[in-house]
């Protein structure tokens, strides 16, 4: 198996679609956000985008640098920005590869019943891909300010 820093990733930046790596992307900043959520377009999951997009400029102000990363495709990313705004870089995750590589796939609790999905998760990385710090299922609601003032 490629090491999961060096296989091809498909990312949307600025609205277009390029493809990359995880070992790029991490050397582009001192730090790394990467914040895996669910499903384009969803209430929770717009909200937090939002919130995460109103914050870009106070992280970079930190040195950190902010990826998304879904199990959607690109198509349904750029309608997403385009829809609410959006300024972050999306990776797309279909295989569920990255997902399952740092712990965002898997057993939830989902309205009392227990299933197979994304564990709203984010995770700080440093340029080799040491992880810093991470949250694990995470509440939508507040989470980038609570990660911003956390990390100040």
């Amino acid at each position: 198996m490629e090491n999961i820093f060096t296989q091809p990733l498909e990312v949307l930046i600025n609205g277009v679609s390029k493809q990359t790596t995880l070992k790029d992307i991490l050397s582009q900043s001192e730090k790394t956000l990467l914040y895996f959520y669910p499903k384009d377009d969803t209430p929770g999951c717009t909200l937090e985008n939002t919130d995460f997009t109103h914050l870009k400029d106070e992280f970079e102000k930190l040195g950190i640098q902010l990826f998304w990363v879904s199990k959607d495709h690109q198509e349904s990313h750029k309608k997403f920005c385009e829809k609410h705004s959006l300024k972050n870089p999306l990776i797309s995750d279909s295989g569920l590869v990255i997902h399952h590589f740092f712990g965002a796939y898997g057993e939830k609790n989902n309205y009392w019943k227990i299933v197979q999905g994304v564990i709203r998760s984010t995770f700080l990385l440093d340029r080799d891909g040491k992880i810093l710090k991470s949250w694990k299922n995470v509440k939508a609601t507040g989470h980038a300010n609570k990660i911003l003032k956390e990390l100040i």
